[in-house]
């Protein structure tokens, strides 16, 4: 199953937003939200808060199935 999460109207350049994706990219989840947790980037914050709302459409999916 895959679980996707958009972020819209992000406050911060694409190459920007992709450094920070780039490090989370292919992780675990509790390692990525602890790495956007300490991360000083401006894009991390946002990375967290829609990494946080994936894991919550995939909740959502896995108690409506």
């Amino acid at each position: 199953m895959e679980v996707k999460a958009k972020l819209k109207n992000a406050n911060f350049s694409a190459q920007k937003g992709r450094l920070v994706a780039n490090q989370i990219r292919g992780m675990d989840v509790e390692s990525a939200l602890n790495l956007l947790g300490f991360s000083t980037r401006k894009a991390a914050d946002s990375f967290k808060k829609l990494l946080n709302s994936a894991i919550a459409n995939a909740e959502t999916y896995n108690s409506s199935t």
